[in-house]
Parts: C-alpha cells; structure tokens; sequence
C-alpha cells in the first residue's frame, strides 16, 4: 500500500497551475514547470524555483515559447508535460492545443529545446512531433517520456472517440507507448499500457513512469466510474514496459475534506528527494487551484 501524507499547497493561484513537472537545479531546489491560462483563456507556461529544505518559493519567471501561429497545433496553448536531459540540453514534451469545431480542441504534442539549463527555451519546429495517426484517431496529449536500454519510450495519452453521453460531448482517451531512437521520431502501433477498467471509465491521462530494480512503475490520473465522479490517481507496474497491471487500490490519497483538494486529486509529477519519494499533484478543477506535495511513507 502507498500511504502519501499531503505536505500542503507548494503553489496558490486563481489562474491555473497545470500539469507541474521538476526538475533539480541544485541539491534542495526543484524548478517546477507548470502552464497557467491567461485572460483570453490561451494557456502558456511558467516555472517555479521550490526550496525543499525551506518548504518555500525563490523564485519564479514565465517562459517565453511563443504561440504557433494562426492554424497551427500550438496556437492557443503550450503546456509543458515532460522532460528529459540531452546532450547538456532540457528537452520539454508538451501539449500544444487549438480550438476545434465540432468538438471543443484539439491536442498535439510539441518539443522545445532549452541551452541554459532550462530557463529558455526555442521550439524545435512549428509543427508536432506527435499528432493523431492511424493508431491516435482524434489527439494526443499528455505525456512522459523514459530513456531505457539505449532508446526513447513515450507513454502517452491517446484519444480514440468523441462521443455524446447524456447531452454532454465526452473524449476517450487511455495510455498509448511509442518508441525512439532520437527522441523526436517516434514510432507507435497503436499499442494500449492502460485501458478502461471500471464501467463509465473514459479518461486516463498525464502518465508518470519510473523503472526500479527492474519494475516499470506508472502513476496516472483517471477518471469515470460509478462511484467516482472526478479524477483521482491510480498506479499499474510491467515486467517489459508495454504490458501492465492496473493496481489503483495500492494509492491511498484521497481529497481533502476542504480547501484547494476536496473534489479531485489529479495530475502527478513522481521524484525522489532525500531518501524518499514525493509527489507534485494538482487539486481541484484540474489545477486552477494551484499544486501541493504529498510524501510517500
């Protein structure tokens, strides 16, 4: 059983945190990156400087990636989603977005290289990485990003159908793999890690995976069942990396009985510090509320 005790809200704000993913920039400082909506509802993104020593915020700055232009993945958003180093580069995944017609939006994901250390950061290209194929028939979004046995694995979300249920226009999308040999060609088969397990599931989204002594470990939001209604974080473990178990009951996080994490638990972001293993996660409507820090015991 993963019993995580919360250690509070990291970051408040009435605008939007979204999707916190960190990286060390020296021993007890985590840059955490996050997208925030602005007032025309555009999302674009941001970082924090976290102290884990002090439990406190040094520093913080918006990142200038600018919007695609009018008709492109990234027009109407960037939200960075992971990240890994290359060749003494940050390399960040993210989720590009434009408004759609028949349906609200529409996702890719985009890559933006930083040579600083992660302070700036230019697109690769005007164009995705990662858009709906064959075997992604509406969007893909959400994603992390593992380099294992000298190659690149992507688990990522992938949207299948959109479908109305009860009046209301419903996406379905669940956890696709995708490999690379140069993190930016991918190939995909349309391979499903997690799929749907309880009745009415149709979200699972923003994967974070992690091999230890040999287990591939995957901790993800999902959403829509009988019994609950907004996302809550699961888990699942592989021997190979592409077959997995679902072991949601093995989290025990669950919402706040009030405040910023009543109603969802959403949106993790998995690291160790210390000896021992934390989480970044999002609280309500889907991280307007800010993100906060749980501590597995």
């Amino acid at each position: 059983m993963q019993n995580w005790e919360k250690q509070g809200l990291v970051f408040s704000t009435k605008n939007y945190a979204a999707v916190p993913i960190g990286n060390f920039i020296q021993e007890n400082v985590l840059r955490i990156y996050y997208s925030s909506r602005q007032k025309d509802n555009k999302s674009t993104p941001f970082f924090i400087e976290y102290d884990l020593e002090s439990r406190r915020i040094i520093a913080e700055q918006a990142i200038e990636i600018p919007l695609g232009n009018i008709g492109t993945f990234d027009e109407h958003g960037i939200m960075p989603t992971s990240l890994i180093k290359k060749n003494n580069e940050v390399w960040i995944f993210y989720i590009g977005w434009n408004t759609a017609s028949s349906v609200p939006f529409r996702n890719s994901i985009g890559l933006a290289i930083s040579r600083d250390d992660g302070v700036t950061f230019e697109k690769y290209s005007d164009g995705p990485i990662l858009d709906r194929s064959l075997h992604d028939k509406c969007f893909v979004a959400s994603n992390c990003v593992l380099e294992d046995d000298g190659f690149y694995k992507m688990y990522y979300l992938s949207c299948d159908k959109w479908e109305y249920i009860n009046g209301k226009l419903t996406h379905f999308y669940n956890i696709k793999y995708a490999y690379s040999k140069d993190a930016v060609n991918w190939i995909r088969d349309g391979h499903v890690c997690i799929n749907f397990s309880y009745p009415n599931e149709y979200a699972i989204s923003v994967p974070r995976v992690l091999k230890e002594n040999g287990i591939y470990k995957m901790w993800y939001s999902y959403r829509g069942n009988n019994k609950i209604k907004t996302y809550r974080i699961g888990y699942a473990e592989s021997l190979n990396g592409k077959i997995w178990e679902r072991k949601d009951q093995e989290i025990n996080l669950s919402p706040s009985d009030e405040g910023w994490d009543s109603e969802m638990i959403c949106y993790p972001f998995i690291f160790d510090y210390r000896d021992s293993k934390f989480m970044l996660y999002n609280g309500n409507e889907y991280g307007k509320t800010g993100f906060g820090l749980a501590k597995l015991k």
